[in-house]
């Protein structure tokens, strides 16, 4: 089989794990398989190296944000790479650009464009084991790009797609998906499988074991996807197509503490401001989740809507240039809050899923601020302070744990 393996920072943050999925990498190798390395950064050091860019200047420019912030990956490939090579592999790390990733000229947040499967098809051929680096591309016009944080999962599916793999193996920390993250609920339950409609959902509103554009474009393509420790043998979690559910059934919880929740107050309600207001943030590429408007009084509205808090800092220079364009009564900046969400085929053809779903949050004596739907999840916005304890009540409620 054609594999591609991708393994993240946790996984690689030190030698000694580097030369640990280097030998377990070697033996898949030796089963038979043609095998594609992705690659994080090692650890912390994207932070670290941001960090650094950050204490010389915190308002730099985007294209000196990806140059340094992909620095982290060439690190990792040439290390993996060489450890290969000490077990007697053919091995050879290659960055975005030279392995074939093209992206748009979005900095920090670029779109796959193609891959160019040329030269890793070739080098499988030849016997090598190609070493890449996640999280980065090449623009149009020769600048280094990256997909944004949690971005080599979507290159280590791109590739998937572009070679032809036959699997996708995302190599992380935990065995598996969970109906929920410990942190919050002490004893989930493993799932064997998961839909790709489902996995979207959990990445989006914020379980942190895949990136959603990664799971979205495993979906658009039809890759198979298989989550598994990257140190312990584990059949792990297969991401596929839904199956056929006569029931609408609760999956999964998730819990998103990283997002901040903007008001424009007193917007004049007249055609075309919803779409000037959301123009403005579209031109800074910021990533929008719930948008609720209230009806108020003398013709004017508030807007509300949610950003994660990496991209709220652009979401505040949209709306300040907005502020200048329109008559505002003001705009509000929220931090405090989270996102508690469940997740599951068909649920909210349930009333009664809903009410319960509602009625667990009240009864951990949190108040709801925002709600948003689909077909296959509900969300909330809680204040972050009872986010825990609403957690626990809709996990024992739905049933989510052992």
């Amino acid at each position: 089989m054609i594999v591609v393996q991708k393994y993240g920072g946790t996984s690689v943050e030190s030698t000694e794990k580097i030369l640990k999925i280097a030998n377990k990498v070697s033996k898949d190798y030796d089963r038979g398989n043609k095998i594609v390395v992705v690659v994080s950064a090692m650890g912390k050091t994207t932070n670290y190296l941001i960090d650094l860019l950050n204490q010389v200047n915190s308002n730099a420019n985007p294209r000196e944000y990806d140059m340094i912030a992909s620095t982290g990956e060439q690190v990792s490939i040439a290390l993996m790479a060489s450890a290969l090579s000490k077990l007697g592999k053919k091995a050879i790390s290659l960055t975005g650009f030279q392995a074939g990733i093209d992206t748009d000229s979005t900095h920090s947040r670029a779109t796959l464009k193609r891959i160019y499967r040329g030269r890793i098809l070739s080098l499988l051929d030849e016997g090598f084991i190609p070493v890449v680096a996640g999280f980065q591309g090449i623009s149009p016009d020769g600048e280094i790009t990256t997909l944004g944080r949690g971005g080599s999962d979507t290159t280590a599916v791109a590739i998937a797609y572009g070679i032809g793999a036959d699997l996708c193996e995302i190599y992380t920390d935990v065995d598996g998906v969970y109906t929920a993250d410990p942190r919050y609920v002490e004893r989930p339950k493993k799932l064997d499988k998961v839909s790709y409609d489902e996995m979207i959902e959990m990445a989006v509103n914020g379980a942190k074991v895949l990136h959603p554009r990664s799971v979205e474009l495993a979906r658009r393509y039809h890759v198979k996807v298989v989550v598994k420790h990257a140190h312990k043998e584990s059949d792990g979690t297969i991401i596929e197509e839904a199956g056929k559910l006569e029931e609408p059934l609760v999956r999964s919880l998730s819990v998103d503490e990283g997002i901040v929740k903007i008001v424009l107050s007193g917007v004049p309600d007249v055609p075309g401001i919803a779409a000037s207001t959301f123009k403005k943030l579209a031109q800074y590429h910021v990533s929008l989740d719930m948008i609720v408007q209230s009806m108020h009084k003398d013709g004017k509205n508030d807007i509300a809507f949610t950003v994660s808090k990496e991209e709220s800092r652009d979401a505040l220079k949209a709306m300040e240039m907005l502020k200048h364009e329109m008559e505002l009564d003001g705009i509000y900046f929220d931090d405090t809050m989270a996102k508690i969400s469940i997740i599951g085929v068909n649920i909210v053809g349930s009333s009664e899923i809903v009410y319960n779903m509602f009625d667990a949050i009240a009864s951990a004596g949190a108040n709801i601020d925002m709600i948003s739907t689909s077909n296959s999840r509900i969300s909330c916005i809680v204040k972050r302070e009872k986010v825990k304890e609403a957690a626990k009540a809709v996990a024992k409620r739905f049933g989510l744990e052992e």
